[in-house]
């Protein structure tokens, strides 16, 4: 029996009964929600984000979400809130309550508790005529006509609908605060990510060896320059400066054209004027060069003075390509 074309039918309505609900979820938007963000943002404290169950789920990964962004948060489970974790809550901070129904039993409990504490609460739900949507400051609406399971029971389009809106309070705060590539780096300092933001040239370069010849080099002593620092190149350095470089392929070239190559230089068979990056340039300005000339290396330069080469590989390594 062949069960595939019942399988990608599921997948299809799932997808499509879910964005349709995504959709949907921007006509549900109200005043609540700017008020809900200036609260936010001109608050001293931080942010609770709390729920239960799958909401809960939902709940830190938009904690998540909003620590990398700038905006310092902690995610509290109802249930243990209710058994000792409400001291999580400071004087100043904002907490968001999660939940589909606004009714479940750790949110009857809690809601008063937080609201006898006298912080302000943002309520992310379905039913805006629940305990938790009257009870709360601000109500940001998101109802969904029907969960993705075919018994409407499994929390599907649900819990996609409360990150949905998750994602629109992180990108929103993330405006206001002005947040840029740079502080996104400094929270995101490891993995390929980071590195893309912070790492620069000369984290690279200053880990490789360093060749180089004179003009007036030999050849033989040219090769084994290249040899022994084993990057296939190495630059051509007249006072410091970068006046040339020479490759493994410039070798290669070079033999199979000449039949004597007694009394060459490093002069005579180096490319000028070679692609050179600054060594403070971005790592990833690096890789956009390689690719934009087909090359696999870059001499590297401090005011056309020669530091070093950043190769390929380099990139590679780091996760930059």
């Amino acid at each position: 029996m062949n069960t595939t074309p019942s399988i990608l039918n599921t997948a299809k309505s799932t997808i499509k009964l879910e964005s349709e609900a995504i959709d949907n979820l921007s006509e549900l938007l109200t005043e609540d929600f700017p008020k809900a963000i200036e609260l936010i943002y001109n608050s001293k404290g931080r942010v609770i984000i709390t729920g239960i169950g799958k909401s809960a789920i939902i709940a830190n990964k938009i904690v998540a979400t909003l620590n990398s962004t700038g905006t310092p948060s902690v995610f509290m489970h109802a249930a243990d809130a209710i058994h000792g974790d409400l001291g999580l809550i400071l004087k100043d901070d904002v907490v968001i309550c999660i939940s589909k129904s606004g009714n479940t039993p750790e949110i009857k409990v809690l809601v008063p508790l937080i609201k006898n504490a006298n912080n302000k609460m943002i309520a992310i739900t379905g039913n805006t005529d629940s305990f938790l949507g009257q009870q709360a400051n601000y109500v940001l609406n998101t109802y969904v006509e029907q969960e993705a399971c075919p018994n409407n029971l499994a929390p599907t389009t649900s819990t996609t609908a409360q990150l949905v809106m998750g994602d629109a309070i992180a990108v929103c705060l993330l405006e206001l605060r002005g947040f840029s590539s740079k502080d996104f780096a400094k929270y995101h300092p490891g993995g390929a990510l980071g590195k893309r933001l912070y790492l620069r040239v000369n984290d690279l370069s200053s880990q490789n060896l360093k060749p180089q010849v004179g003009l007036e080099t030999s050849l033989k002593e040219v090769i084994v320059e290249i040899t022994e620092k084993m990057l296939g190149v190495t630059a051509v350095v007249d006072n410091e400066k970068i006046v040339g470089i020479i490759t493994d392929g410039d070798l290669r070239r070079m033999l199979s054209k000449s039949d004597d190559i007694t009394g060459l230089k490093a002069k005579d068979i180096m490319s000028e004027n070679p692609r050179r990056i600054e060594e403070d340039a971005m790592a990833v300005d690096a890789k956009e060069m390689m690719e934009e000339y087909g090359i696999s290396q870059l001499l590297v330069a401090h005011n056309d003075k020669y530091v070093g080469i950043v190769h390929l590989h380099d990139l590679i390594k780091e996760g930059i390509i």
